[in-house]
């Protein structure tokens, strides 16, 4: 009796373990706190991976777009993408503004940044261009003059979006967020599901949806526009953060790959339930 109690829990902790280990999600750590090993740069006017001015850096763990070296901004638009193509996928971004804007920075780019998803890869930039095509997850401060401005917004440098079943080809949609003043931290989600859905949320709450993401529109210079094939869906692409001209911290950027069980081209997409609001896989669970 006693040696089959004592074989009873052994097996019991086996599966507990064994089920523990197949539910738990690894999150990637994209930043790895020390150094911008796996980054590509981009800052317009320059060569891909010259650091004007050590625009970007790291200092006390965290990923800093800084000017202080700056004269004039002149426009320098500028890029980190971390290296590789991804298409289903959550990702995550603590961020926060400081400091004053870069000298000469346009107006309404002062506390002003974004994350960049589907986009094209670093090194198909033209030297020149401003933005790289992509759906820009718009990370906008608040300015402490008391008036709304959302932040985890929608724009398009080269593509549109799908909203309620209509082409949308204004430029930015503002999200259903609140604002936030100061230099508070900020949490941002992005799920992103090859070309059929893209969600943003704050703090856990989303506050941005719309599919089919696809190429088109303007407002982005100095590319190759062959490049740019109006319409063509947008199913996967690069990740980057934004320098816009004023300094923005980032303490954690980490990404959740989705591919496995949300893309059907995925070799063991039938492997795995999904759970209800796509927020994750559920590897715990073989699909029948």
């Amino acid at each position: 009796m006693k040696l089959l109690l004592i074989t009873a829990l052994a097996l019991f902790s086996i599966l507990t373990f064994g089920q523990k280990k197949a539910d738990k999600q690894e999150w990637k750590q994209l930043f790895n706190g020390k150094n911008l090993d796996g980054w590509d740069l981009k800052i317009r006017g320059y060569d891909l991976n010259d650091n004007y001015n050590k625009t970007f850096r790291v200092e006390d763990g965290k990923m800093v777009v800084q000017y202080d070296q700056y004269d004039d901004f002149k426009q320098k638009y500028g890029h980190i993408f971390y290296k590789g193509d991804f298409s289903y996928y959550r990702i995550a971004v603590e961020y926060r503004f400081v400091g004053d804007q870069a000298p000469k920075g346009e107006g309404w780019a002062t506390r002003n940044s974004g994350i960049m998803v589907h986009g094209q890869p670093a090194a198909t930039m033209g030297k020149n261009q401003d933005f790289p095509a992509s759906i820009e997850v718009q990370l906008l401060g608040g300015l402490g003059n008391g008036k709304k401005r959302t932040t985890c917004n929608l724009c398009t440098p080269g593509t549109n979006v799908v909203m309620d079943g209509k082409l949308i080809t204004q430029h930015c949609i503002n999200s259903t967020s609140q604002t936030y003043d100061g230099d508070q931290w900020v949490k941002v989600e992005v799920l992103v599901l090859g070309d059929s859905l893209i969600q943003h949320f704050i703090n856990g709450e989303k506050v941005l949806e719309y599919n089919k993401p696809q190429l088109g529109g303007g407002n982005v210079s100095g590319h190759d526009p062959a490049l740019l094939v109006n319409g063509k869906l947008l199913d996967h692409g690069s990740i980057s953060l934004q320098s816009e001209s004023h300094p923005v911290e980032f303490r954690k950027v980490e990404l959740l790959e989705l591919k496995g069980c949300m893309d059907p081209k995925a070799k063991n997409y039938k492997s795995y339930y999904v759970k209800a609001d796509n927020s994750t896989c559920d590897y715990g669970k073989k699909k029948k």
